[in-house]
């Protein structure tokens, strides 16, 4: 199979790249990014003969084409994806390739959906959303989902103090991610609330139950979850994505960050590297687990045996290799495995598809995420419920 990673020598790419460097059943790897020097020296990093990077500007849709037309599937890690997600995904439908990527922006996912007729009539399989949120957060979420008969709400949630840039990058202009923050806690993001899909302000404070922990709050954030769960369940009622902190500073800072950019004072792209800035200035340390939210998790409520109940999924925190994973490996790795389980046939189904309609089953997803680090352990998960 031949391989193309878009993006693949940022800061989240180089993780997917090396990741997939070893793996069976790829004849060759072409890495692509904007800054040709940057991802040419990174590709010969590797010193082998299938993997070389070129240079490339995915909005020059032409030589994006031709350059798919040689490839069987494509990864995208180009962001922000609000700008790039959907024109890759549909000259890679056009062309014939498989798609995965780890867009996580609600407006994009949204629009993606609309292709899926396209990736059913060409048979081909597009993933989208598959990093660390969305993606892990997904399969939590669906590992909730199972523990009950009939469900009614799904949240999905991750810590922002754990959302830090790796330094490690081709990237020279604006860093993606801060933009993507920026970019969704500002207008109105779209959630699913009393069985319909609505617009609202993003940071908006959510009391939350978390079985066995207790009750907390959290703010909302524009993640494509809140609304691939009922695209893909609709008897669903509620969706949303949740982010929380070590304390409600950050809270704060981002609305302070929106104020100013909303009356026009303060462009986006500053603000992204004011967050950035705040980001890599941040010392605070790793937090007790007890009492507070999990770094990541999936909540579901609804109905066992006819009683109402919620029921929560997350990472085990005291697992080694969760405490030293970073969020490159976060992010860059489940968008491996997703590739390693369609070179060996465990993805079967077509269409444009989030995580959790994928047809998998969230313990082999882990089981299978798990070998891409170089630890010993197992990625584990922890179940709570509780009555409601």
């Amino acid at each position: 199979m031949k391989v193309l990673v878009l993006g693949g020598s940022g800061g989240m790419g180089r993780f997917t790249s090396r990741a997939i460097s070893s793996l069976e059943g790829i004849s060759s790897i072409t890495i692509a990014d904007l800054n040709a020097k940057a991802v040419e020296a990174f590709a010969n990093s590797f010193e082998s003969s299938k993997i070389k990077g070129i240079g490339l500007n995915v909005l020059d849709k032409g030589k994006l084409k031709s350059i798919l037309a040689d490839h069987d599937v494509v990864l995208n890690l180009t962001g922000p994806f609000f700008k790039f997600a959907f024109p890759v995904l549909e000259a890679a439908l056009e062309e014939n390739c498989h798609y995965l990527d780890i867009c996580d922006d609600w407006e994009p996912t949204e629009k993606m959906f609309t292709l899926n007729q396209l990736a059913e009539e060409k048979n081909k399989l597009a993933i989208i959303g598959l990093g660390a949120s969305p993606g892990i957060t997904n399969f939590l979420a669906l590992r909730a989902m199972s523990e009950l008969d009939e469900v009614k709400k799904v949240y999905t949630g991750w810590d922002i103090s754990s959302a830090q840039p790796e330094e490690e990058s081709s990237q020279s202009d604006v860093n993606a991610a801060m933009l993507h923050g920026i970019e969704q806690m500002v207008g109105r993001v779209k959630v699913f609330i009393n069985n319909k899909f609505k617009l609202v302000r993003p940071l908006k404070k959510v009391h939350i139950n978390y079985p066995e922990i207790g009750d907390f709050k959290a703010s909302i954030f524009g993640h494509p979850e809140a609304i691939t769960f009922p695209h893909h369940y609709p008897e669903i009622s509620e969706s949303l994505n949740l982010m929380h902190g070590e304390d409600m500073s950050f809270r704060f800072i981002f609305k302070l960050l929106r104020f100013f950019i909303e009356i026009k004072v303060l462009p986006k792209k500053t603000a992204a590297r004011v967050l950035e800035w705040l980001e890599t200035k941040d010392s605070s340390s790793p937090k007790d687990m007890v009492n507070s939210l999990p770094g990541v998790y999936g909540l579901a409520e609804g109905f066992k045996n006819g009683v109402e109940t919620a029921v929560a999924v997350t990472l085990d925190s005291t697992n080694e290799m969760l405490e030293k994973m970073s969020m490159g490996e976060a992010t860059g790795y489940p968008l491996a495995c997703g590739l390693k389980m369609l070179i060996e046939g465990k993805l079967s189904k077509s269409g444009v598809l989030a995580p959790e309609a994928c047809g998998i089953n969230p313990d082999y997803f882990f089981q299978e995420l798990s070998g891409f680090f170089d630890r010993k352990d197992h990625l584990k998960t922890i179940v709570t419920r509780n009555s409601l």
